[in-house]
């Protein structure tokens, strides 16, 4: 079987590589940057693809791969600071950018296999602050754009190329085209690897990890969580118990919905574990996100270890955590962009023998696949991302029994509104912010000082990167009215339009 490996720099976008190319039957694995080059001769690739990362080439501290991998006599992509990293081996010279690009770009291509059958000028994603001023030798420019003379190199005779874009995101118009290219019309690789081998492969470590003992899965009622237990379930059936904490920080309605699709519909065995005290009160004088959500990681696993008590001997516990969840709290190699509660934000010590994440490796949109092709309904696998923190991180500043119920209601209208206006299914994510500013309105002729809430609607597949939904603004006005009308305590209502990167979806 044709293999790729991946040698992560610490990128945020490393596993959007690997979803490319894993989409395209192409089976791959990500090794850090420091792999020994026995461990990747072992591994025996077919090609090579060197990832971005948040460092400059030319510092001291900069990672380097093993220098045997151009060696190994198979192509090699570099992206970003890949690419900067094989400008830098073969001395080429990489210096600070007189202009930094972040976000779309227009791509202007030249002759290259790199580029075949894509426009000679088209969209791309960037993000870097370096850039390549002289090109090394026996290496020639493949793309550009007007701020970036060096946006693709190639190296046709030793199937070495580079790009300083990111092919791997979704607004990267071609961007898949240009991984495929790489793959099959530079690499030769044939395409005999699919998401099913995963499903199979997981639930075999499960059965292998776990035997005849307890398992309890920690349900949020989202999308990650419900697929894992379900791939849990079918490696260890009965012995999977689930439990559903009510921290308080939940969308108006949500616990009882949860309940009756978990409890009522599946067939789960589901316990639910009213918690709303106790965490809110955890977070009383707490401002700083990363605080509440470390606190709220730590509450979480103690209600399970007492949960886990009252059943009785329970070895493992089961988190839905996806791969973004392990890259934006600084997971593998990468530098932290938020802690997320179930990565970051866990306790050193927990009573549990080992905590199982089967889908830690995987995209939201891999998740989905996994989810429907273990026969999961499309209620459950399409369900809108909920941040396992929940309304606390859409509070900007102390969490408040106040604010939490403003938010309820504001959020509850604008997700109305959303699916009144056939919306829902177009936006990848929707919700409210509360952002802790005061400002002045007037209604009915008084003058008021109240909260201003912010709407954020984001278009994405994976979550690592977003763009901002193009509401109508007469839906626009419709939702700020309806809730300025009907949700006390706000007099004013702004609207996001910022993408990811530069900014995360969630505003904590």
């Amino acid at each position: 079987m044709d293999k790729v490996l991946i040698i992560d720099f610490g990128g945020q976008y490393i596993q959007l590589i690997a979803r490319c190319i894993r989409e395209q039957n192409i089976y791959c694995e990500i090794y850090p940057w420091n792999a020994s080059i026995d461990k990747i001769k072992q591994f025996s690739p077919s090609a090579i693809v060197l990832s971005g990362g948040p460092h400059s080439i030319y510092k001291e501290d900069a990672p380097k791969v093993t220098e045997g991998i151009f060696s190994l006599n198979v192509p090699v992509l570099g992206i970003c600071y890949g690419m900067q990293y094989i400008a830098n081996h073969f001395n080429g010279v990489v210096k600070t950018a007189p202009s930094r690009e972040y976000g779309k770009q227009t791509l202007f291509v030249n002759n290259s296999p790199l580029f075949n059958g894509i426009p000679a000028q088209n969209i791309c994603w960037m993000s870097h602050t370096d850039y390549i001023e002289v090109l090394p030798k026996n290496f020639e420019v493949a793309a550009y754009t007007d701020t970036c003379p060096v946006a693709a190199m190639q190296n046709e005779e030793q199937k070495i190329y580079g790009v300083q874009f990111h092919p791997e995101v979704n607004h990267c118009d071609y961007g898949k085209k240009v991984i495929s290219n790489f793959l099959f019309n530079i690499c030769k690789l044939i395409p005999d690897w699919k998401m099913s081998d995963f499903i199979n492969d997981t639930v075999a470590k499960i059965k292998a990890k776990c035997g005849n003992g307890k398992v309890l899965c920690a349900l949020s009622g989202g999308v990650d969580s419900a697929v894992a237990a379900a791939l849990v379930f079918r490696a260890v059936g009965d012995n999977l118990i689930c439990v559903y904490v009510d921290h308080g920080f939940m969308r108006k309605n949500e616990t009882a919905e949860i309940i009756r699709v978990f409890r009522e519909e599946r067939g789960f065995n589901l316990i639910a574990v009213d918690a709303k005290e106790r965490f809110v009160s955890k977070l009383k004088g707490i401002t700083d996100p990363e605080q509440k959500r470390k606190i709220i990681g730590e509450e979480f696993i103690r209600t399970f270890e007492e949960e886990a008590k009252k059943i009785g001997k329970v070895d493992f516990l089961v988190q839905g955590t996806i791969y973004p969840d392990v890259v934006e709290s600084g997971g593998k190699t990468g530098v932290t962009i938020k802690t997320h509660h179930n990565v970051g934000g866990l306790p050193s010590v927990v009573d549990f023998k080992e905590i199982i994440e089967p889908l830690r490796d995987l995209l939201k949109d891999e998740v989905r696949t996994v989810g429907k092709q273990l026969g999961l309904p499309d209620s459950i696998v399409m369900r809108q991302p909920f941040p396992g923190p929940g309304l606390s991180i859409r509070i900007i500043g102390e969490v408040t029994e106040e604010k939490l119920n403003i938010l309820r209601d504001a959020d509850f209208v604008f997700r109305d509104e959303i699916e009144k206006a056939g919306l829902s299914e177009k936006i990848w994510q929707y919700f409210v912010v509360m952002t802790n500013s005061l400002s002045v309105g007037v209604m009915g002729d008084y003058r008021t000082y109240n909260y201003t809430l912010a709407l954020r609607a984001v278009t994405s597949v994976d979550g690592m990167t977003a763009d901002w939904a193009r509401i109508p603004l007469d839906v626009l006005e419709k939702i700020s009215n309806a809730i300025v009308n009907k949700v006390d305590r706000v007099n004013r209502i702004v609207y996001d339009i910022t993408s990811k990167p530069p900014a995360t979806i969630e505003w904590e």
